[in-house]
């Protein structure tokens, strides 16, 4: 693993199961609302640890592939399904999901965090769309603005550039509908939710700085730890949100 983001990555979540600020109960909040069938088929492109396709085949009876450039990941997925008695119902594969289209179209396509593979998330819609089967349905998850940041420090901290990475919630949605889209579910994370996410990242930063203190990567560790907590209070949980969205093409 030598690209110093991934690897970076790779620490601060190494011990998470969820990759982003949604907790175990709103996924599983998600998946009652969505009426999950036993027997359908789902795929997760960036699948990250797994969580979503193992706990879902567990409590639904659902199958499904996830597919993450991560080897780390994708081991953790499968030793997930197998803690979960679920390895039949699930394939977890090493791939770049970039533009990745099922080559038999499934009952749900999904992308959770990670709408980089498609630039955005027009780019994504596109090969779930092309995934799932007619009347199909596709999950995708991203950060929205839940206050407007008031000045470029603020969207700064939120480790954005631009205010024009992210939409407002409601710009969000219509943006969806833009893509010929009818948005049909949602389940958004809360404050404890980012709380979560973010404090175990300090967490397993902090445990790997004190077994690797030589490493090349600890001085960029270092100062990520010594600046997130303050950086997270004033800034993500302020002003970002997250959020599943459910959609289907009209």
């Amino acid at each position: 693993m030598d690209d110093p983001a991934l690897r970076s990555f790779t620490i601060s979540e190494s011990t998470h199961r969820i990759n982003n600020p949604l907790t175990s109960e709103k996924l599983a909040t998600l998946g009652r609302a969505l009426d999950l069938r036993p027997g359908s088929r789902i795929l997760d492109l960036a699948c990250g640890s797994g969580e979503m396709l193992c706990t879902w085949a567990h409590d639904h009876a659902i199958t499904g592939i996830g597919m993450d450039i991560s080897t780390f990941f994708i081991g953790k997925a499968s030793a997930r399904a197998d803690e979960l008695g679920v390895s039949a119902k699930t394939e977890f594969v090493h791939g770049d999901a970039s533009g990745y289209v099922a080559d038999t179209a499934v009952d749900i396509a999904a992308c959770i965090g990670a709408s980089w593979v498609g630039n955005g998330v027009a780019g994504t819609v596109d090969p779930l769309r092309r995934s799932t089967i007619p009347g199909g349905m596709m999950l995708i998850g991203e950060p929205f603005w839940r206050q407007d940041p008031p000045d470029q420090a603020s969207v700064e901290g939120c480790y954005v550039t631009s205010k024009d990475v992210f939409l407002p919630l409601p710009e969000l949605l219509e943006h969806v509908g833009e893509l010929d889209c009818d948005v049909v579910e949602m389940v958004l994370a809360d404050q404890d939710g980012w709380d979560r996410y973010a404090a175990a990242q300090w967490l397993n930063i902090r445990r790997w700085l004190d077994a690797n203190p030589n490493d090349e990567l600890a001085g960029e560790m270092r100062s990520s730890l010594a600046t997130s907590p303050a950086r997270h209070a004033r800034y993500v949980r302020e002003y970002l949100g997250f959020g599943i969205f459910a959609v289907m093409n009209r």
